[in-house]
Protein backbone atom coordinates (compact mmCIF):
# COMPACT_ATOMS: atom_id res chain seq x y z
CA UNK A 1 0.00 0.00 0.00
CA UNK A 2 2.94 2.39 0.83
CA UNK A 3 4.37 1.80 -2.87
CA UNK A 4 1.45 2.14 -4.10
CA UNK A 5 0.59 5.68 -2.50
CA UNK A 6 4.41 6.75 -3.10
CA UNK A 7 3.69 5.74 -6.81
CA UNK A 8 0.75 8.14 -6.85
CA UNK A 9 2.45 10.88 -5.30
CA UNK A 10 5.64 10.58 -7.79
CA UNK A 11 2.84 10.71 -10.48
CA UNK A 12 0.96 14.12 -9.02
CA UNK A 13 4.39 15.78 -7.84
CA UNK A 14 5.49 15.14 -11.62
CA UNK A 15 2.40 16.62 -12.74
CA UNK A 16 3.29 19.49 -10.40
CA UNK A 17 6.74 20.04 -12.04
CA UNK A 18 5.43 20.71 -15.34
CA UNK A 19 4.14 23.59 -14.19
CA UNK A 20 5.81 25.86 -16.88
CA UNK A 21 3.54 24.20 -19.45
CA UNK A 22 0.20 25.59 -17.75
CA UNK A 23 -1.42 28.53 -19.26
CA UNK A 24 -2.76 31.96 -17.73
CA UNK A 25 -6.34 32.66 -18.88
CA UNK A 26 -7.82 36.41 -18.01
CA UNK A 27 -11.09 34.88 -18.44
CA UNK A 28 -12.24 36.32 -15.06
CA UNK A 29 -15.51 37.16 -14.56
CA UNK A 30 -16.21 40.78 -12.49
CA UNK A 31 -18.19 40.52 -9.61
CA UNK A 32 -19.56 43.25 -8.30
CA UNK A 33 -19.67 44.06 -4.54
CA UNK A 34 -17.27 41.90 -3.27
CA UNK A 35 -13.77 41.62 -1.33
CA UNK A 36 -12.02 39.78 -3.51
CA UNK A 37 -11.25 39.53 -6.72
CA UNK A 38 -10.03 36.30 -9.01
CA UNK A 39 -6.53 36.98 -10.51
CA UNK A 40 -6.41 34.20 -13.08
CA UNK A 41 -7.15 30.66 -14.03
CA UNK A 42 -4.16 28.52 -14.46
CA UNK A 43 -5.24 25.52 -16.61
CA UNK A 44 -3.58 23.64 -19.76
CA UNK A 45 -5.35 24.57 -23.04
CA UNK A 46 -5.48 20.99 -23.66
CA UNK A 47 -4.98 17.41 -22.58
CA UNK A 48 -4.46 13.91 -24.59
CA UNK A 49 -4.76 10.89 -22.66
CA UNK A 50 -3.02 8.39 -21.71
CA UNK A 51 -0.40 11.20 -21.40
CA UNK A 52 -2.10 13.28 -19.27
CA UNK A 53 -4.51 11.00 -16.87
CA UNK A 54 -5.51 14.35 -14.89
CA UNK A 55 -6.07 17.86 -15.15
CA UNK A 56 -5.54 20.24 -12.78
CA UNK A 57 -7.21 23.83 -11.88
CA UNK A 58 -6.09 26.40 -9.71
CA UNK A 59 -7.77 29.77 -9.33
CA UNK A 60 -5.72 32.78 -7.87
CA UNK A 61 -7.24 34.77 -5.49
CA UNK A 62 -6.04 38.30 -3.99
CA UNK A 63 -7.56 37.82 -0.98
CA UNK A 64 -9.39 34.84 1.24
CA UNK A 65 -9.91 36.20 3.99
CA UNK A 66 -13.57 36.68 3.56
CA UNK A 67 -13.79 33.59 1.92
CA UNK A 68 -15.76 30.09 2.89
CA UNK A 69 -14.61 27.62 -0.11
CA UNK A 70 -14.11 27.75 -3.78
CA UNK A 71 -15.51 25.33 -6.29
CA UNK A 72 -15.94 24.10 -9.58
CA UNK A 73 -18.16 22.37 -12.34
CA UNK A 74 -17.22 20.80 -15.12
CA UNK A 75 -19.24 20.89 -18.38
CA UNK A 76 -18.46 18.28 -21.51
CA UNK A 77 -18.37 19.08 -25.10
CA UNK A 78 -22.57 18.35 -25.12
CA UNK A 79 -23.35 20.73 -22.29
CA UNK A 80 -24.01 17.82 -19.76
CA UNK A 81 -22.32 18.34 -16.11
CA UNK A 82 -19.79 15.38 -15.74
CA UNK A 83 -19.69 16.05 -11.31
CA UNK A 84 -22.91 15.22 -9.23
CA UNK A 85 -21.56 17.38 -6.40
CA UNK A 86 -19.16 20.31 -6.55
CA UNK A 87 -15.27 20.18 -6.95
CA UNK A 88 -14.03 21.91 -4.38
CA UNK A 89 -10.50 23.63 -4.96
CA UNK A 90 -8.24 24.28 -1.89
CA UNK A 91 -5.40 25.64 -0.53
CA UNK A 92 -3.57 23.52 1.50
CA UNK A 93 -0.39 22.40 0.11
CA UNK A 94 -1.36 19.16 -0.48
CA UNK A 95 -0.34 17.57 -3.78
CA UNK A 96 -3.05 15.01 -3.47
CA UNK A 97 -5.55 17.91 -4.73
CA UNK A 98 -2.65 19.84 -7.05
CA UNK A 99 -1.68 22.45 -4.59
CA UNK A 100 1.64 23.48 -4.11
CA UNK A 101 2.06 26.13 -1.55
CA UNK A 102 -0.10 26.32 1.64
CA UNK A 103 -2.19 29.49 1.84
CA UNK A 104 -0.84 31.49 -0.71
CA UNK A 105 -4.84 32.47 -1.99
CA UNK A 106 -4.36 29.63 -5.21
CA UNK A 107 -6.76 27.26 -5.25
CA UNK A 108 -6.42 24.02 -6.71
CA UNK A 109 -8.28 20.42 -7.66
CA UNK A 110 -7.27 17.54 -9.76
CA UNK A 111 -9.84 16.20 -12.20
CA UNK A 112 -9.19 12.86 -13.21
CA UNK A 113 -9.25 12.09 -17.22
CA UNK A 114 -9.97 8.41 -19.23
CA UNK A 115 -10.48 7.45 -22.31
CA UNK A 116 -14.12 6.90 -22.27
CA UNK A 117 -14.75 10.95 -21.93
CA UNK A 118 -15.37 12.39 -24.88
CA UNK A 119 -13.29 14.21 -27.09
CA UNK A 120 -13.62 18.13 -27.64
CA UNK A 121 -13.83 21.47 -25.84
CA UNK A 122 -14.60 21.30 -21.84
CA UNK A 123 -15.96 24.29 -19.78
CA UNK A 124 -14.88 24.73 -16.61
CA UNK A 125 -17.05 27.05 -14.17
CA UNK A 126 -15.34 28.38 -10.67
CA UNK A 127 -17.76 29.84 -8.24
CA UNK A 128 -16.45 31.58 -4.53
CA UNK A 129 -18.58 31.15 -1.55
CA UNK A 130 -17.66 34.11 0.20
CA UNK A 131 -18.39 34.85 4.77
CA UNK A 132 -22.07 36.12 4.03
CA UNK A 133 -22.49 32.28 2.29
CA UNK A 134 -23.05 34.15 -0.71
CA UNK A 135 -22.21 32.26 -3.89
CA UNK A 136 -20.82 33.51 -7.05
CA UNK A 137 -19.49 32.32 -10.19
CA UNK A 138 -15.73 34.29 -10.74
CA UNK A 139 -13.97 32.40 -13.54
CA UNK A 140 -14.63 30.22 -16.65
CA UNK A 141 -11.99 28.46 -18.56
CA UNK A 142 -12.08 26.21 -21.95
CA UNK A 143 -9.91 23.21 -22.40
CA UNK A 144 -9.68 20.54 -25.38
CA UNK A 145 -9.88 16.61 -24.59
CA UNK A 146 -8.32 14.17 -27.23
CA UNK A 147 -9.20 10.52 -25.19
CA UNK A 148 -6.80 8.84 -27.35
CA UNK A 149 -9.34 6.47 -29.51
CA UNK A 150 -9.02 6.48 -33.14
CA UNK A 151 -11.29 8.28 -34.41
CA UNK A 152 -13.57 6.70 -37.12
CA UNK A 153 -16.22 8.74 -38.86
CA UNK A 154 -20.07 7.68 -38.20
CA UNK A 155 -22.32 6.17 -40.63
CA UNK A 156 -25.88 7.51 -41.57
CA UNK A 157 -28.94 5.50 -42.91
CA UNK A 158 -32.00 4.62 -43.22
CA UNK A 159 -33.51 8.47 -43.67
CA UNK A 160 -37.21 8.89 -43.65
CA UNK A 161 -39.01 11.48 -45.52
CA UNK A 162 -42.24 11.18 -44.53
CA UNK A 163 -44.34 12.41 -46.66
CA UNK A 164 -42.11 12.90 -49.54
CA UNK A 165 -45.01 13.97 -52.10
CA UNK A 166 -47.20 16.87 -50.47
CA UNK A 167 -49.98 18.17 -52.26
CA UNK A 168 -49.82 21.95 -50.24
CA UNK A 169 -52.92 23.49 -49.71
CA UNK A 170 -52.23 24.96 -46.17
CA UNK A 171 -49.05 24.37 -43.40
CA UNK A 172 -48.05 20.74 -43.82
CA UNK A 173 -45.84 19.01 -41.42
CA UNK A 174 -42.83 16.63 -42.90
CA UNK A 175 -41.32 14.46 -40.56
CA UNK A 176 -37.66 13.66 -41.36
CA UNK A 177 -35.20 11.33 -39.40
CA UNK A 178 -31.83 9.28 -40.03
CA UNK A 179 -30.08 6.82 -38.33
CA UNK A 180 -26.68 6.99 -36.74
CA UNK A 181 -23.85 5.09 -35.45
CA UNK A 182 -20.71 5.39 -34.46
CA UNK A 183 -18.02 3.20 -33.03
CA UNK A 184 -16.82 5.55 -31.01
CA UNK A 185 -20.09 6.24 -29.44
CA UNK A 186 -22.99 8.60 -29.48
CA UNK A 187 -22.14 10.48 -27.43
CA UNK A 188 -18.67 11.47 -30.15
CA UNK A 189 -21.61 12.49 -32.31
CA UNK A 190 -21.47 16.32 -32.74
CA UNK A 191 -24.08 17.19 -34.96
CA UNK A 192 -26.62 15.39 -37.36
CA UNK A 193 -27.94 18.06 -40.33
CA UNK A 194 -29.39 18.35 -43.54
CA UNK A 195 -29.22 20.60 -46.16
CA UNK A 196 -32.12 21.24 -48.59
CA UNK A 197 -31.38 21.69 -52.37
CA UNK A 198 -34.38 23.68 -54.22
CA UNK A 199 -35.91 22.63 -57.66
CA UNK A 200 -33.86 24.82 -59.85
CA UNK A 201 -31.17 23.07 -57.62
CA UNK A 202 -30.17 26.57 -55.55
CA UNK A 203 -29.57 26.17 -51.96
CA UNK A 204 -28.92 28.80 -49.29
CA UNK A 205 -26.52 26.25 -47.76
CA UNK A 206 -27.76 26.41 -44.01
CA UNK A 207 -27.83 22.73 -42.10
CA UNK A 208 -31.04 22.28 -40.83
CA UNK A 209 -30.21 20.42 -37.25
CA UNK A 210 -31.71 16.78 -36.50
CA UNK A 211 -32.04 16.05 -32.70
CA UNK A 212 -32.16 12.36 -31.27
CA UNK A 213 -33.96 13.93 -27.61
CA UNK A 214 -37.19 12.54 -27.57
CA UNK A 215 -39.08 15.51 -27.97
CA UNK A 216 -41.97 14.22 -30.14
CA UNK A 217 -44.02 17.44 -30.13
CA UNK A 218 -41.27 20.12 -31.35
CA UNK A 219 -38.86 17.44 -33.34
CA UNK A 220 -40.56 14.49 -34.20
CA UNK A 221 -38.39 12.34 -32.21
CA UNK A 222 -39.51 9.33 -29.63
CA UNK A 223 -36.64 8.10 -28.37
CA UNK A 224 -33.91 9.99 -26.88
CA UNK A 225 -30.10 8.22 -27.37
CA UNK A 226 -31.15 5.87 -29.61
CA UNK A 227 -28.74 7.08 -32.64
CA UNK A 228 -32.05 8.37 -34.53
CA UNK A 229 -32.41 11.73 -35.21
CA UNK A 230 -35.35 13.70 -36.26
CA UNK A 231 -36.77 17.06 -37.62
CA UNK A 232 -40.56 18.06 -38.04
CA UNK A 233 -40.25 20.92 -41.13
CA UNK A 234 -42.98 23.15 -42.06
CA UNK A 235 -44.32 23.04 -45.69
CA UNK A 236 -46.40 26.25 -47.01
CA UNK A 237 -48.14 27.14 -50.15
CA UNK A 238 -45.89 30.06 -50.61
CA UNK A 239 -42.63 27.20 -51.17
CA UNK A 240 -41.80 26.90 -55.04
CA UNK A 241 -43.02 23.72 -56.33
CA UNK A 242 -41.53 21.27 -57.88
CA UNK A 243 -38.94 18.16 -56.63
CA UNK A 244 -36.24 19.23 -53.75
CA UNK A 245 -33.55 17.33 -52.46
CA UNK A 246 -32.56 17.01 -49.39
CA UNK A 247 -28.84 15.71 -48.23
CA UNK A 248 -28.12 14.21 -44.80
CA UNK A 249 -24.89 13.42 -43.31
CA UNK A 250 -23.47 13.27 -39.35
CA UNK A 251 -20.34 15.39 -37.95
CA UNK A 252 -18.45 13.68 -35.35
CA UNK A 253 -16.71 15.75 -32.86
CA UNK A 254 -13.21 14.82 -34.28
CA UNK A 255 -14.12 16.53 -37.11
CA UNK A 256 -15.02 13.41 -39.40
CA UNK A 257 -18.17 14.04 -41.32
CA UNK A 258 -20.27 10.78 -42.54
CA UNK A 259 -21.62 9.49 -45.64
CA UNK A 260 -24.21 11.18 -47.79
CA UNK A 261 -27.52 10.40 -48.26
CA UNK A 262 -29.78 12.40 -50.31
CA UNK A 263 -33.84 12.18 -50.20
CA UNK A 264 -36.26 13.59 -52.77
CA UNK A 265 -39.22 15.10 -51.31
CA UNK A 266 -41.70 16.60 -54.70
CA UNK A 267 -44.10 19.67 -53.08
CA UNK A 268 -46.97 19.99 -55.48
Amino acid sequence: MKIKILAFLSIILSVLLLEGCEKDYSDVIEVENTSYQVVRVSLKNSFQYPIDTMAIFRVEIDSSKDINFVFCDVYSPDKNKLNNAPMYLLDNGNPLNGDITRNDNIYSCIFPLDSNQMNGNYEVKFYVNDKFNKTNQAAVSIYNYNNGKANIAPVISNTIVDPDTVVVTTTTLILTSVQVDDQNGLNDIEKVYFVVYRPDGTTNGNQNLLYDDGNLSDHGDQTAGDGIYSLLIRISPSNSKGTYRFEFQAKDRGGKLSNIINHSVLIQ
